[in-house]
This record gives structure tokens, sequence and C-alpha cells, in this order.
């Protein structure tokens, strides 16, 4: 039997069970396999990708929707991977037009490698922001920092929720319940008593990936970072909104340097909602 064209082949949902699959596509094309972000993804949002008739996954991604169950207010795209034997084919092209299509008028967003924008802009994808990916070992500030944080507890819980909601700009309860149980470290800030900012450090590969990183201001990201970092004998990872200049300047200054820089996109909005100036980093960019 002749095998199908690869136009032909149809897209389906991802499940659990696809995630080796998954790594191994991330491994194709060179990335990490990640696994245990990709158990997140799977679980949290919606994956979608195409099989190859002689095994594996030719294409995949994954939306992660927040707001309102079924009404979703953004949907965040990520993990958009093509096997390198098919790239340069159009399946990105054709798993990515599914899924903007199956979205409807639902706000879009995405964080692009320099490899990937120019497909997202043919979509209908615009710059909106930029991220840089910064990774190193922490070397601690020397002066103690005043803002006291503590690892969070269940009881904080709902103090988080409230807090992620006014800065994110939609309701992701769904994925951040899951923190507790994906992180190594959850963490909040306080100031007399009330939840301030939150951090949470969980394990990628040979890192902690520090994300979300949700704070009042500068000084309380800091505090929140330094407090991560303390408490693990990794190399660190984090992804900070760029215009974010006093944060990247110190942790630059603290052993950390940058790696790349993507581009923040959005479709169907001009820029993300929320408040940027409290958010400092995503929980992954594949997220958002």
């Amino acid at each position: 039997m002749p095998t199908p064209s690869l136009t032909a082949l149809p897209i389906r949902r991802l499940t659990h069970r696809d995630l080796t699959a998954c790594a191994d596509l991330s491994e194709d094309r060179g990335w990490p396999r990640e696994e245990h972000k990709w158990g997140l993804l799977l679980s949290a949002g919606k994956g979608y990708g195409i099989d190859d008739p002689d095994g594996g996954l030719v294409s995949a991604c994954v939306v992660t929707e927040y707001g309102p169950h079924g009404r979703p207010a953004l949907g965040a795209i990520g993990m958009v991977l093509v096997a390198e034997r098919h790239a340069r084919q159009g399946i990105g092209r054709r798993l990515m037009r599914h899924v903007v299509s199956l979205m409807g008028t639902t706000p879009l967003s995405l964080h692009a490698t320099p490899n990937g924008r120019p497909l997202y802009e043919e979509l209908g994808f615009k710059t909106t922001g930029r991220a840089e990916m910064v990774r190193g070992r922490f070397t601690p500030d020397e002066s103690a920092s005043d803002v006291v944080t503590r690892a969070a507890t269940a009881e904080d819980l709902t103090a988080i929720l409230r807090l992620d909601e006014e800065v994110f700009g939609t309701d992701r309860t769904h994925v951040i319940t899951r923190l507790p149980a994906f992180s190594d470290q959850l963490r909040v800030a306080e100031d007399d008593g009330r939840i301030i900012g939150y951090a949470a450090a969980w394990p990628n590969m040979d890192t902690q990936v520090v994300g979300p990183l949700i704070a009042r201001d500068t000084k309380t990201a800091k505090a929140l970072l330094a407090s991560l970092a303390a408490r693990t004998d990794r190399p660190l990872r984090t992804d900070i909104d760029v215009r974010h200049e006093e944060l990247l300047e110190w942790v630059k200054a603290r052993g950390l340097e940058s790696v790349a820089f993507n581009a923040v996109m959005t479709h169907g909005i001009t820029e993300l909602p929320g408040d940027w100036r409290r958010r400092f980093a995503p929980l992954t960019v594949a997220a958002g």
C-alpha cells in the first residue's frame, strides 16, 4: 500500500499516552526530551499531533487555554515541532492553521524562536514583546534582602490564585493548582502577612527553571529568585520579559548568562492581558 501524503495524514488530539513520542520528537529536533514539562502540558492543555505511518510523530504542538471553561480568554501555543525528516514540507504550517482555526476568536499567544517567527507572522501573529532566556549558577548577593519569603503552604493557594489572576489577566487555576506537585519548590513573599509575590522552581533536565515569577516589584522578584537559588544545587534557568531591565542586570551580575531571545507574539489582541510590571517570568514559554 502506498504511504499516504503527509498533507493527508489526520491531525488528532494527543494524550498522556503520547508523552514518550512527544519527548522523542523533541530529541529528534535537538531539543531536550523534557518529559516532566510535556507531562504538565498534556494534562493541563490540549495536545495536537500527526502520526508518522512509520512510527512516532510527524508533528506536535500544545495549546493551554485560560479563563472560563468552554469560553477561554486566552490560548497559549507551545512546543510546535516537526520531525527533522519531514521539515520544510508545510506540515508545521498545516498543524498551526488547524489549531488557530479550532481556537476561533480566542486571543492567542506564543513565544517564537527566530526560525519560527516567519511562519507565525504568515498566520497573522504580531510581535508584541520580547523575552530573554538566562541560565547559570546563581551567586548569592552579599546584602540580605528585607523581603520576607517562605515555602508556600496549602493555606496560601487561594491568595496565590487571586494574585495570579490579577497579574496574569485571566484565570489559570487548572495550571497553578498543579504547581505543588510539578515543582521542586513553591515560595511566597509576604508583607505584613499579605502575599505580594510567588515563584516556583521546577526540574528540567540538569537545571531548575524559575517560573512563574510574579511579584509586587523588582525587589520582591529578586528576593524570591534568590530564595529559590539558595535551596538547589542545580543551575537556574528562566525567561525574563526584557522590559524588566533591572532584574536582568541583577541576575547577570549574579552569574546567569544570556542564552537566547524569543519574540512574544499575539493573535487577536495587541498585547497580553494583565500587568506586565508584576509578571517577571512565565511558568514556561510553552504555556505562558
